[in-house]
C-alpha cells in the first residue's frame, strides 16, 4: 500500500525521496524492519493474551530431560509470524505481482490449516489434533492451486537469452556495456538442475516419447510434483518444530539463501552474468521474503531456548509450504534437498525409524530402531546433549548448505 502511495506522490507530485519506494532492495529492507518490529511489539501481547486465555501446550512424555518444565508454555504463536508476514508485504510489495499473490495464498492456505490443528489441540483437547488425512487434504489442495497458477496463468513466464551483454567502444572512445539481449517472454516448464553444465530442464521432454502433442498435457507430471514438493517440506518444517528456536532459526537460514537466487533470477544483469534462467517479476517475492526472515527473527526472540512460546502448527506448517512454493516459483526446487537438508533428514530419520520398527517387528517379533528416538534431533537429545547446542549445530549445518546452494551459480 506505502508502494502505491509513493509512487502515487512521486509521480503526481514529484516528492523528494518518495521514488526511494521503486527500489526492490530498499523496500525489502523495509519490510524486513518492519516485520521484526510487529513480532517485537505485538509478540509479547499476543504471548500474554495466549497465556491468559490458556492456551498451552500439551506436552507428550517421551522421556526427554527438561520435558515437563514446557507444559503449558503458550502455542499458536506461528499468529505471530504470520502477522509479521503478511503486514509489511502489504504495505511495501506490488500486490499486482503473480508471485506475490502466490505466496499470500500460500501463507493464508496453510496457516488456516495449522490454525485448525491447533484449535483442535488446544480448546477441544485432542492430543492427536486435526487428523492427518485432512492436514495431507490441505497440502494437496494448496499443491493443485500452485500447480495450476504456475502453469495456466499468464504472468508466470521466462526469457531465453538471444546474446550475453558485451562491452563496446563509441566512437568517443569511451567503453561501455550493452544490455544483454533476451527473447520475448514465453510460457515455459524449465527448472534448474543444480551442478550440472546445461543446468536446464523442461518437464515437457518427460512425455516427448509420446508424441509432439503430448506436451501439452505436461501438467499432469507438473502439478503432482508441486504437490508432493509442498508436502514434503511442509512436512519437514513440522517435524524440525521439535525443540526451541531450530525451525525457525533453521527457516530464515532457508529464507535468506533462496531470497538471494529470486534476486538474481529477477535480474537482467545477474542472470546474464551468473548465466541463469532470467525470471521475469520474481525479484518482487524478494519483499516478502524478507518480511519472512523479518518474521523468523522477531519470533525467535522469543521461540528461543527456554521458549516463551511455541509456534505449533499454525506457524511450522506455514514456513514449510512459503519455502516450497517459493522454490518452485524460482524454478529451484531440485535444490530443495540441499538448502532444506535439515527438514529432508528430519524426514528421512521418521521415515526409517518407523519402516525399520515395522520391518524388524514383522521378521523378529520385536520392533527395533536405528536412532534412539525419531525425528533426528530427539535423537540426540537423548544421547545427553543440551537443546541449545543441538540447535546450534543444526543452524551451523544448515548455514553450510546454504553456501553450498550459492556455490551451484557458478560450480557446474
Amino acid at each position: 500500500m506505502l508502494y502505491y502511495l509513493f509512487s502515487y506522490l512521486n509521480s503526481t507530485y514529484d516528492l523528494p525521496g518518495a521514488g526511494v519506494f521503486e527500489f526492490i532492495t530498499f523496500r525489502a529492507a523495509m519490510a524486513l524492519i518492519s516485520s521484526l518490529l510487529i513480532c517485537l511489539v505485538f509478540g509479547k501481547r499476543l504471548i500474554n493474551l495466549l497465556r491468559a486465555k490458556q492456551v498451552g501446550e500439551s506436552i507428550r512424555d517421551l522421556g526427554l530431560e527438561g520435558q515437563s518444565e514446557k507444559a503449558g508454555t503458550p502455542t499458536m504463536g506461528g499468529l505471530i509470524i504470520l502477522l509479521g508476514i503478511l503486514a509489511p508485504t502489504l504495505l511495501f510489495a506490488k500486490l499486482e505481482n503473480i508471485y506475490i499473490i502466490l505466496l499470500i495464498i500460500t501463507t493464508l492456505w496453510m496457516g488456516a490449516v495449522g490454525f485448525l490443528d491447533d484449535y483442535i489441540k488446544v480448546f477441544r483437547k485432542n492430543k492427536k489434533g486435526l487428523p492427518g488425512k485432512f492436514k495431507v487434504m490441505g497440502q494437496i489442495g494448496l499443491g493443485l492451486i500452485v500447480g495450476s497458477i504456475l502453469y495456466f496463468n499468464d504472468n508466470v513466464t521466462v526469457k531465453d537469452r538471444l546474446a550475453s551483454a558485451q562491452l563496446v567502444e563509441l566512437e568517443s572512445g569511451v567503453r561501455q556495456q550493452t544490455l544483454p539481449l533476451y527473447a520475448d517472454a514465453q510460457k515455459s516448464l524449465k527448472t534448474t538442475i543444480p551442478f550440472v553444465k546445461n543446468n536446464e530442464f523442461d518437464y515437457h521432454s518427460l512425455l516427448n516419447w509420446i508424441g509432439p502433442e503430448a506436451s501439452k498435457y505436461a501438467w499432469l507430471i507438473f502439478i503432482p510434483i508441486v504437490i508432493f514438493i509442498i508436502t514434503a517440506v511442509s512436512n519437514g518444517a513440522n517435524l524440525t518444530d521439535g525443540i526451541d528456536g531450530l525451525a525457525t532459526g533453521t527457516s530464515a537460514i532457508i529464507a535468506i539463501a533462496l531470497g538471494v537466487f529470486a534476486y538474481v533470477s529477477g535480474s537482467i544483469i545477474f542472470a546474464d552474468y551468473l548465466n541463469i534462467m532470467y525470471i521475469p517479476n520474481t525479484g518482487e517475492m524478494v519483499v516478502f521474503i524478507a518480511a519472512f526472515v523479518g518474521a523468523c527473527i522477531g519470533f525467535l526472540w522469543y521461540n528461543t531456548f527456554p521458549a516463551q512460546v511455541f509456534m505449533g502448527d499454525t506457524g511450522s506448517l506455514t514456513i514449510g509450504g512459503i519455502i516450497a512454493v517459493f522454490a518452485i516459483a524460482i524454478r529451484k526446487e531440485l535444490l530443495i534437498p540441499v538448502v532444506c537438508g535439515i527438514f529432508l533428514a528430519e524426514n528421512i530419520s521418521v521415515v526409517l525409524q518407523v519402516s525399520y520398527f515395522k520391518y524388524t517387528k514383522k521378521k523378529f517379533g520385536e520392533g527395533r530402531r536405528i536412532f534412539l528416538m525419531s525425528p533426528l534431533h530427539h535423537h540426540y537429545q537423548k544421547r545427553g546433549f543440551h537443546e541449545s547446542k543441538i540447535v546450534t549445530r543444526f543452524w551451523i549445518v544448515g548455514i553450510f548448505l546454504a553456501v553450498i546452494t550459492f556455490v551451484t551459480l557458478k560450480l557446474r
